[in-house]
């Protein structure tokens, strides 16, 4: 299936348009597999003939059937596990004792895809249950795709989806085989919820979070979107909070909101948080 450069740059336009997301010319090679699937299943011939549709407008909800399936959703459990080993070493011993007279804590997954971040996040606190017993735990996991979300949701991975970042004893012991599925169980489920946001729009629960995860995410946005998707994520932290990026992200040259902690190598924190306005800790789900 031979992708024209002007059907390309049509998709990669409807991707940035909708999602801030940009398909580079090095990325379009991902537009065939990408939309093989949904030309098969609605029976388009080429990707010419698809961008005929799109523009004519004659079937709605194909454009964003069609965001979806170019939306890049790789993840799993745990992944590269350093910065799950920094977070459980580093940053959840002292948030107890930060916030042991509130008892709540507060971490947001963006761009979390099929929820494997969140719930990996979740498994670091049922995994010292007794330590955490009567606190508030509140993990919020979002992404732009809503096919994501509602996956991440069900808490249902397939094997192979397991099988990546879990060992044998942890698929065991937070997991339940549920027919051809493994479903997460309660206890990790319990602290996650999810639902669909763009990391361009304002936060949920601004001034909140004690943690904050984006990564692999930002690789994808352009210069002046990236320093949006940063004000977005430093209004989202507590004064003390910290940010989270992936291994080839930095703050460095994108936003003057966020340096990096010299304490804890691999996080981000707020550069001046008296000038952030501290807001009240909304009980969870507000």
């Amino acid at each position: 299936m031979q992708v024209s450069d002007s059907s390309s740059r049509i998709l990669a336009g409807l991707l940035e348009a909708r999602t801030g997301q940009q398909l580079t010319l090095s990325r379009r090679w991902r537009i065939e597999t990408a939309l093989s699937s949904l030309l098969r299943a609605r029976g388009i011939a080429t990707l010419d003939e698809l961008i005929t549709i799109l523009v004519m407008g004659s079937e709605p909800g194909l454009s964003s059937e069609v965001v979806e399936a170019l939306l890049n959703n790789e993840t799993y459990f745990f992944r590269d596990r350093a910065p799950f080993d920094l977070i459980a070493r580093h940053a959840l011993p002292v948030l107890a004792e930060r916030r042991k007279a509130a008892k709540r804590i507060r971490i947001w997954s963006a761009g979390c895809s099929t929820g494997q971040e969140a719930y990996s996040l979740a498994m670091l606190f049922a995994e010292d249950a007794a330590a955490w017993r009567g606190w508030t735990i509140d993990i919020l996991g979002t992404d732009v795709s809503g096919a994501a979300i509602d996956r991440a949701r069900s808490g249902s991975y397939t094997q192979f989806e397991v099988q990546r970042g879990l060992g044998i004893q942890q698929t065991i012991r937070w997991f339940e085989e549920t027919g051809d599925a493994w479903r997460a169980v309660e206890a990790v489920r319990r602290p996650v919820r999810f639902q669909v946001h763009n990391l361009l729009e304002p936060p949920p629960h601004p001034g909140d979070f004690d943690i904050v995860l984006c990564r692999n995410v930002l690789l994808y946005l352009c210069a002046e979107k990236k320093a949006l998707a940063f004000d977005r994520l430093a209004s989202a932290m507590a004064p003390d909070g910290w940010l989270m990026l992936g291994a080839g992200e930095t703050v460095i040259g994108q936003t003057d909101r966020l340096v990096s902690d010299s304490a804890a190598r691999g996080f981000y924190r707020l550069s001046d948080p008296a000038a952030e306005t501290p807001r009240p800790r909304a009980a969870r789900g507000a």
